[in-house]
């Protein structure tokens, strides 16, 4: 007779979140690069006679590897190359304080507050501000072998390893991955068109996310190309001018959907097309076959196709008469001025700062009274801890843990039974793969594939051999305890989730997107505008992608939410549905400029004013709380007017957040 489990049995929905492994495609040529780029400086340390120096450099790789992560050659050359400079400071910086007692600590300590208040830059500043955190602790902790010039020297040597052979086709493959990108965004979209009307519950909601998380990677990749080529290029020119000329297909999409009718399937294919000539940079005549359109909706569709078609197959095009729709950046030395003030004026970076010195303070004075072997590992595994943007910093130390235990157990098995000398080289031949492999699908196979790495190259500075396994355990279960007491549980803002706050920006900026498109509030500049007054179709497009991104981070932000404990984990779940909403609205509201632009009647000031007003009042009561309040949700209004179902969404929206 079967028996069910107890229900305080089932694990909770949380863990599994947390030790659920997320899909991805496996990125065989850095695969490829990581096993050369790892192997090989340990291999000429040990024909040189000099494993030691062969394992600094290989450890140099595996920074490099781990950021190794971009398509564009362009991006590969700032995610690999500017942290490898910050390692290198590091390094250097921990080498010279080595062996002086209190003094060390202070200057780990400092490192750690310019660490924690780098990673509130950006992407590629949060590597650096790691890698440089992480060497510095490396080189405080660890004799290492040479003058002090070396370690760097050898580190960086490693990292430059992995750019070169990251680099190596740009030659002959340069402005693919850009292409790519492009094209990869008209294929999502044909999939938002083929999703229109469509019955299956979710399905077009999923298709307009990944049409968002598209035109955010081709934005990073094609905008970060121009900010490092300050000549004109044509292809980039080309490529920009695509983009934007996909951007009204995007904005059509939300109509048809409010619609409730299929597209032609001419129409979805007729954007595949399209993404296969910008692939291949075809510029011929292509015979789209759509359909003669029937009612505003369907010939905003045809419009904004054929306008699309027209750029795509353009053999000349100067963006000095294409309106920018996505918001072109600065140069990069603006932006990098621009970072700087704002990261040492910001209260939020401040804080984090501080808040990463305090635990790698501690951790540092722990070690320093109380006599731990290889004690550096306590620092580190707080670095790698005490990453909020990288996730929540609870099921990181959990998944650190849990990621050591795995990576310990195949690292006992290599330190036991293979000799230390040439047989470690197929070794790390089969072991440095596994990283690129296992990195994608969280950050706790990322540890386990990372932990016997590190041993191995360890065990070739220290020569301890199985006696490193107890201590590396101990010290990341320290560290993984310091970060979730002193870094988590003592900082309410981080086992709150801030629903109230981060959703009631997303509403107030969607008030202010509703002004915007109808032409009656504030313009995307941040300038008011008065009544009546038409705000530019670039700067709405520019203010509708922003809005969309933004909710994008939101989203994100609320699944990690949701891998946490209760009661964080609940908040989150509770407040979930109306970030759908807001989206929906969003939708809406683009739907019904879309209308008016194809012939609807356009609404009032007064009309829109009064959406506007619902929704600031809805974002008024959402700051800062962390429970649901009642509020109004009868929202009258004209009947038959294009702000209809708008209205609609923004009622609903205010529904969610009364408790029932």
């Amino acid at each position: 007779m079967s028996r069910e489990f107890a229900i305080g049995l089932t694990p909770p929905d949380w863990l599994m979140r947390n030790l659920r492994p997320q899909q991805a495609p496996v990125n065989r040529p850095a695969v490829a690069r990581a096993a050369v780029a790892m192997t090989l400086p340990l291999a000429v340390g040990l024909a040189v006679g000099r494993p030691a120096y062969g394992a600094l450099a290989s450890m140099g790789a595996l920074s490099g590897v781990i950021g190794d992560t971009a398509d564009a050659y362009r991006m590969r050359l700032l995610n690999i190359a500017v942290p490898q400079f910050f390692g290198a400071v590091g390094i250097t910086v921990g080498s010279a304080v080595h062996g002086h007692g209190w003094w060390a600590v202070a200057a780990v300590t400092g490192v750690a507050l310019v660490s924690g208040m780098m990673s509130t830059i950006g992407a590629v500043a949060s590597v650096s501000g790691l890698l440089l955190l992480l060497n510095s602790v490396i080189g405080a902790g660890l004799p290492l072998p040479g003058p002090w010039w070396l370690a760097p020297l050898l580190m960086t040597g490693g990292g430059a390893l992995v750019l070169v052979l990251a680099l190596l086709a740009w030659p002959l493959r340069g402005g693919v991955p850009e292409r790519t990108a492009v094209a990869d965004t008209y294929r999502t979209v044909a999939e938002l068109l083929a999703a229109c009307g469509s019955e299956i519950p979710g399905e077009y909601e999923d298709a307009r996310r990944a049409v968002t998380q598209a035109l955010n990677q081709s934005y990073d990749v094609v905008l970060a190309r121009r900010a490092l080529h300050h000549g004109r290029s044509p292809d980039l020119t080309r490529l920009l001018a695509q983009l934007n000329a996909i951007t009204p297909v995007v904005e059509a999409a939300p109509a048809a959907q409010l619609a409730g009718v299929r597209l032609p399937p001419e129409v979805p294919q007729a954007v595949r097309h399209l993404a296969q000539a910008v692939e291949t940079g075809y510029t011929g005549p292509i015979g789209l076959a759509l359909p003669d359109p029937a009612g505003e909706t369907a010939r905003a569709v045809d419009h904004a196709l054929r306008h699309a078609a027209d750029v795509v197959t353009s053999p000349d095009i100067d963006l000095r008469g294409v309106d920018d729709r996505l918001g072109r950046p600065a140069a990069l030395p603006v932006r990098a001025a621009r970072a700087a003030r704002d990261v040492t004026l910001s209260a939020g970076s401040w804080r984090y700062g501080l808040r990463l010195a305090l635990c790698i303070g501690l951790a540092q004075v722990l070690v320093s009274i109380i006599p731990v072997p290889r004690s550096y590992w306590v620092a580190l595994t707080v670095t790698f801890v005490l990453k909020p943007d990288f996730g929540s910093v609870f099921s990181r130390a959990l998944l650190r843990a849990l990621g050591t235990v795995a990576g310990l157990v195949v690292a006992a098995a290599v330190l036991a039974e293979v000799p230390r000398g040439w047989w470690d080289v197929p070794v790390m031949l089969l072991l440095a793969p596994l990283i690129p492999v296992l990195t994608p699908r969280g950050y706790g196979y990322q540890t386990a594939a990372i932990t016997p790495v590190i041993l191995l190259l360890s065990d070739f500075l220290n020569q301890q051999g199985t006696a490193l396994l107890l201590p590396r355990l101990v010290d990341s279960l320290i560290g993984c305890l310091i970060a979730l007491v002193v870094g988590y549980l003592l900082w309410p803002e981080s086992w709150h989730t801030r629903v109230g706050a981060r959703l009631a920006d997303a509403v107030a900026e969607t008030a202010r997107y509703v002004e915007a498109a109808f032409g009656t509030g504030t313009a995307a500049a941040g300038a008011r505008a008065g009544p009546g007054t038409a705000v530019e179709p670039a700067a709405r497009a520019r203010m509708r992608r922003r809005l969309y991104r933004d909710l994008s981070v939101i989203r994100t932000e609320f699944q990690r939410a949701l891998t946490e404990p209760p009661p964080t984990g609940r908040r989150a779940a509770a407040w979930w549905p109306l970030v759908v909403a807001v989206e929906r609205i969003v939708d809406a509201t683009t739907a019904a400029r879309v209308r008016v632009r194809h012939g609807a009647e356009p609404p009032s000031a007064a009309e829109v004013s009064q959406v506007a007003f619902q929704l600031r009042e809805l974002a008024e009561g959402l700051r800062d709380t962390e429970v649901l309040h009642p509020v109004r949700t009868d929202l009258p209004g004209p009947a038959g007017s294009v702000l209809e179902p708008l209205r609609q969404e923004v009622a609903a929206a205010r529904a969610i957040t009364s408790p029932r």
